[in-house]
């Protein structure tokens, strides 16, 4: 719950500014900014945020409103609205809390003396970049455009998409300390109303101070999940179109300020592993994309773990595959090799993110000469662990969600370490345990994860 000011605004105009000065570090903080003039023979206070307004509606506005005369000031703040306020977004509020939410979202708040209200005037305009597309979810065909950090932006995008009068968007808030804004996107003829009923009541009743990582914490405080199961419950694009579609299918779609992505939900296994391709060439084409992609997606799972398993039991391994026995001498068990190289990977992974862009190819084919051709010469790895691992490495890029392949990653790894303890009972328990964290796992809408309910 979001704690507000119960104060209302009172007919005392000095009353008024004295609980505005009190409440705002007008003196101590450089950006508010508390502007005193005359309007029409009265005297008014100006709050707003400095970088927040549009210096030329603000100027315009206020060469208007020195124009007025006592005879042609009206009587209250909502005559004053429609006759003497030359702008579009106004808006009359009656209590402070209101006032200060608004005045610390952007929008400047004008008290005149004999008014029993304020009067906010939305000309604030937010820092932005442009809408280009984003890096990590690309598309061959397709728009160009994504999601950025300004949510205003991010609707705009989608109801560009989507020109239908049962689009419905509700504004909230959540954070006691941050007030962040969360957009609630849905189709009002095709969501699922109970989901619907559940998501908004969640958001109403959260308990936190703020949102400091976004949609991340909203996230983690819409629904707790267990630290073990490490399947993301929640699915994020930051392409617009991806977010349309998703809306038209019956889904809502969550915007947090702040944050470049959408979440959606309900999702499922098989909604991770889709991408905007998949819907941008024809039927045939499509499908191919999703049946290659679910088939690599499984191969990086359980071909490391299958090959060490094979390789502890050679009589197992059918002649026509003989050939991938290793037979160079091993120096450091098989375990311990692709356990290495699971850490290694995230660490080039890890260091090319810090990497500055001109020096991250150079870095890039250093790290790949010595990992690829030194590390085998030296005795510490075989070849055939550093082919394997580097299908897994290049093939965990082909999902384009980030969550799911680290999730996929821990699969990996438990089925590595239960197979290199236990042999072939370690691998079939490992495989039990995987389609257990995948039946188990419970999205918000309480229904299974390999079995959401569509419209």
């Amino acid at each position: 719950m979001v704690k507000k000011i119960t104060k209302t605004i009172s007919s005392s105009f000095e009353e008024n500014i004295d609980f505005m000065d009190r409440v705002l570090p007008v003196e101590e903080s450089f950006d508010i900014i508390r502007r005193n003039m005359d309007i029409g023979g009265r005297s008014a206070v100006f709050y707003f945020i400095d970088g927040f307004v549009k210096d030329e509606t603000m100027l315009k506005l206020m060469t208007s409103f020195i124009a007025l005369t006592e005879k042609t000031m009206p009587a209250d703040a909502s005559a004053f609205c429609k006759k003497c306020v030359p702008y579009v977004e106004v808006d009359v509020l009656g209590d402070f809390d209101k006032v200060i939410r608004n005045l610390l979202s952007g929008t400047a708040v004008l008290f005149i003396e004999g008014y029993e209200a304020c009067v906010c005037i939305d000309c604030r305009t937010y820092p932005a970049r442009n809408v280009d597309e984003p890096d990590k979810d690309k598309s061959m065909r397709g728009s160009r455009d994504g999601f950025v950090e300004t949510l205003v932006f991010n609707t705009a995008l989608m109801r560009r998409r989507i020109r239908d009068p049962h689009l419905v968007m509700e504004m909230t808030e959540a954070g006691q300390v941050s007030r962040t804004d969360i957009a609630v996107c849905y189709m009002q003829d095709r969501v699922d109303k109970e989901l619907l009923c559940n998501v908004k009541t969640r958001i109403e009743e959260l308990n936190i101070q703020d949102l400091r990582m976004n949609q991340q914490s909203l996230a983690e405080a819409l629904f707790k999940r267990k630290w073990f199961n490490p399947f993301p419950k929640f699915k994020y694009t930051e392409r617009p179109d991806t977010a349309a579609a998703c809306l038209l299918e019956g889904k809502v779609v969550i915007l947090v300020d702040n944050s470049p992505s959408a979440m959606i939900l309900p999702t499922s296994i098989l909604d991770m592993i889709e991408e905007a391709n998949d819907y941008y060439f024809p039927t045939l084409t499509g499908i191919y994309l999703k049946v290659t992609r679910t088939l690599i997606t499984i191969a990086t799972v359980f071909l490391t773990p299958l090959f060490l398993l094979f390789m502890q039991n050679l009589d197992w391994l059918p002649e026509i595959f003989s050939f991938i026995a290793v037979r160079d001498v091993v120096n450091i068990p098989l375990i311990f090799q692709l356990l290495i190289l699971e850490l290694s990977i995230d660490g080039l992974r890890l260091a090319a993110m810090n990497t500055p862009s001109m020096l991250s190819t150079p870095l890039s084919v250093i790290a790949g000469i010595v990992m690829g051709e030194f590390s085998v010469q030296s005795g510490w790895f075989n070849s055939e662990v550093m082919l394997y691992m580097a299908f897994v490495a290049v093939a965990n890029y082909t999902q384009p969600n980030f969550e799911l392949g680290y999730a996929l990653k821990f699969m990996r790894l438990m089925l590595l370490i239960l197979t290199g303890c236990f042999n072939w009972v370690g691998f079939a328990i490992g495989c039990i345990l995987v389609l257990c964290f995948l039946v188990f796992n419970k999205t918000l809408s309480g229904r299974n994860y390999l079995n959401v309910k569509q419209n």
